[in-house]
This record gives C-alpha cells, structure tokens and sequence, in this order.
C-alpha cells in the first residue's frame, strides 16, 4: 500500500519557527507601541504637565458651576458693608439674611460647619473648630495676622499683603489693605427663574403658579401670565431668551449647511460615479473637487468665510456646506456605482426616459444610504456648529466661549453644555425616527 507523499506534510520544526516568527512580530510591534509612548512621553512634556496641574483649581470651577455664593464685603476705605449674590451690584440684599447679624460696627457671619467670622473695625476673627482662633487686622501697611499655636493647615495662605483661608469649598475669608471678605457658598444656580430684584422672585413655583390664574394683576399694564414669562425670558443673568435664539441659530447652521450639501452632492455624485459618466476626465475632475472640499477642515473653512463675510452663522452654514459637499459627494458615488443594473435596465425597457430612469431606477436603490448618511451628517453638524460658533460664527459656541472666557460665570457656562447635549440628544432621537420612517416605513 503506497502513501500519497506529493503534498507536503509540514514538520515540526517548520511549525515552531512559523510560531516563533509569529511572537518576534507581536514583540516587535509591541516594543513599537512603547518606545512610540515614551518618546510622546518626553514630547509633549507629560510629567511637565502632570506637575503643572491645579486639582485645587479644577475643584473650585466644579464647584462654582453648581452652587452659587454670598460676597459679604466691608470697605475698609469707607466703611460700608455690601452682601450681595456674586457680589454683583444688581444682586444686592437690602435686609441681611438670616446668617449675617450685623450690629453697628460688629458684622458677625455664619458660614456654616461651625465656622464663624466677625467682622469688628478693620479686624475680622475666624473660628475654625478644627484649628482655633485666627485673628487678621489689615492695616495701612499690609495685613497682620495672629495664627494659633501648631503646625498651619494646608486651606489658609498668610502674607504680609494678603490673607486668604479657604476651610472648605463652602467657605472663603480673604483680607487685604482694601477690604474684609466673606463667602458663603450655597448649592444651586441663583436667581435661575428670576432677576434678584423681581418681586417673583421670593415666590414659590405654587405661588407662582396660582399667581397666573389671580385676576389681581401686580402690573397693572400687563397679565400676570405675561409678567412671570417676560421675567423669565429676560432674565439679565441667565439670559434665557437670547440662549434659545443662540440655540437656533445653531440648529440652523447644521440644518441648512447638512441639507445645502446633500442636495448639491447628489447631482455631483452622479458626475463621479463611473457606471453614469463615461468621460474619464469628467470623473477625475469631480473627484479632486470632492478631495478638495472635504480636505480643508470645516474650521478652516469658517475661518476663511469669517473674512469673507464677516461674523454671522451664514459663515458656519457655508462651512458645513462646502465640507459635507466633498464627504457626502463621495459616498453617494460609491453607492451609484454599487447598484443593481437589472433594475435600471427594467425601467429602460418600458421605454422610459433618461430622467425617468434615475427617479424609478437609480433612486429607490440609494435612498436609503441618501437618507441615512444625510441625517447621520445633520446630528454630527448639531456638534461641529457649536465649535464652528466659538470661532465667531454666532449660535450657542460664541455664547458659550464668551461665558468662559469671564472665568466667574461657570453656572452659566454649565447651563450653556446642558442645553447643547440635550439638542444634540434630541437630534439624535429624531434622526433615528426619521430614518426609520423614511426607510422601513414605520416609526419603531
């Protein structure tokens, strides 16, 4: 009985050295990755950043971003002592809260978790039940400070210019030549429904609510309904009503710029696909125009019509228009090239014109990728607008970089995020209904 021996039976040998040139490969490709990070490393000066950071800094825009605080301020220039939210002057309290007793000279602050500060002269003393008594005078020379005995805890900074003690993230007492300050932190976004000064303000939504409904009106010139509304929508420190218009003007740009794109790309593709344009040079041509729209960011695009036409969100839209234009041209050749001809040529055969035959023969095939990639776009948009704003192109971003880049208003900062992500969620559903509409005919 003969073995067939034409096929070649591999070795024992031959398998080990194929597995050990496997690892070497893995080893190699995984050294790569490492001396690849190290050199990133020592590049971008990793350990320079991680030194640099400022945890405590970090901590304290979180904090501001969801709580609000009290400035209760003493002008050792002319003696007057201001509590106000923020310390904004429009926020000012004309009767102390509960927490500030304030006698004559004496100011006695309660700031919560035992901490006290008095506020006496140009002195203020404050009782801090983990360390003791600390007693700062600011005088015309700087401040002096008279600490407890024991080592200084990490929350309080003494100089001869300043003393800053910070016990905790609710509490603050900072001292200098110029004046005595207090803060008391409260979580919460203040006056959010409200301006400080509207008399809705000390309401409760109840109250408000059945304010509505009262025939009694509190402006005689306008409805109660109409007065909590306007309130509200121009509210000058949360700004609602111009946060909405920013809004839309975001929505716009993505809308129109996606939908500019999609409509000017589809005809374009039709140029660029092969099985539709015979002439070489024709294709060639259309598809450098589509490398070259989608090549430049859609940034740099902004920027370049920010010159051009100035500030405005028709700026962000042209942007969005000129780089979906090159993306979504693309695609939809890919997917003209990709269709079944038998369906084309079934309409042909019924004696259809040239134009007929792309509405019933060519479309039904690449609605669906039309549909889909064009919503997909609209919902990635809803994003990129908010960027391209920040660049000056309007809408939400600018509202947002200039809230920023005051580095006090981070409740408004927090706010402005909130209301993109929930846009940017609502595009998404919405997105995905319509898709689901348009394509398999029903909602779910």
């Amino acid at each position: 009985m003969s073995m067939d021996t034409g096929e070649a039976v591999p070795t024992r040998g031959r398998i080990a050295r194929a597995v050990r040139m496997q690892s070497r490969i893995g080893f190699a490709m995984l050294a790569g990755v490492l001396v690849y990070l190290a050199y990133a490393w020592f590049a971008f000066d990793v350990s320079g950043l991680i030194a640099s950071a400022r945890p405590e800094r970090a901590a304290l825009l979180a904090t501001d971003a969801v709580a609000h605080k009290v400035h209760v301020e003493k002008s050792l220039r002319f003696g007057d002592v201001v509590i106000a939210v923020e310390g904004e002057r429009t926020a000012t309290y004309k009767t102390p809260p509960e927490w500030v007793d304030i006698d004559g000279e004496r100011v006695r602050v309660d700031m919560g978790d035992g901490y006290t500060a008095l506020i006496e002269g140009r002195t203020v003393v404050l009782d801090a039940p983990d360390y003791g008594r600390i007693r700062v005078t600011a005088t015309k020379d700087g401040v002096e400070t008279e600490l407890p005995s024991g080592e200084q805890p990490d929350w309080l900074r003494a100089t001869d210019a300043k003393f800053d003690a910070r016990p905790s993230l609710a509490q603050r007492v900072q001292v200098s030549r110029a004046k005595i300050e207090v803060h008391r932190y409260f979580l919460g976004w203040e006056n959010f429904f409200f301006p400080f000064d509207s008399p809705l303000a000390a309401l409760s939504f109840g109250e408000v609510t059945d304010l509505v409904f009262d025939d009694r009106r509190l402006n005689p010139e306008i409805s109660n309904a109409t007065l909590v509304f306007r309130s509200f929508w121009e509210n000058p420190d949360w700004q609602h009503g111009n946060v909405f218009v920013a809004l839309l003007e975001t929505l716009l740009m993505a809308v129109l710029g996606t939908f500019t794109a999609a409509f000017v790309g589809l005809p374009l593709a039709f140029l660029a696909a092969r099985n539709f344009t015979p002439s070489g040079a024709l294709r060639f041509f259309v598809r450098r125009v589509f490398d070259f729209l989608r090549g430049i960011d859609m940034l740099i695009w902004s920027l370049i019509f920010i010159r051009a036409f100035g500030l405005g969100p028709l700026t962000g839209a042209l942007a969005i228009a000129f780089t979906d234009t090159g993306s979504l041209g693309k695609l939809f050749s890919e997917a003209l090239e990709n269709i079944d001809r038998k369906q084309v040529e079934g309409v042909n055969a019924t004696g259809a014109s040239k134009l007929q035959t792309y509405r019933f023969g060519v479309i039904p095939q690449i609605l669906p990728i039309f549909v889909s990639q064009g919503l997909y776009y609209l919902e990635s948009n809803t994003r990129s607008a908010t960027v391209i704003g920040a660049l000056g192109a309007g809408g939400i971003g600018l509202m947002l970089v200039e809230t920023m880049r005051t580095s006090r208003d981070w409740e408004n900062t927090l706010y402005i995020i909130i209301l993109t992500i929930l846009l940017v969620i609502a595009m998404d559903n919405l997105s995905g209904l319509l898709r689901r509409r348009l394509i398999q005919g029903k909602p779910d």
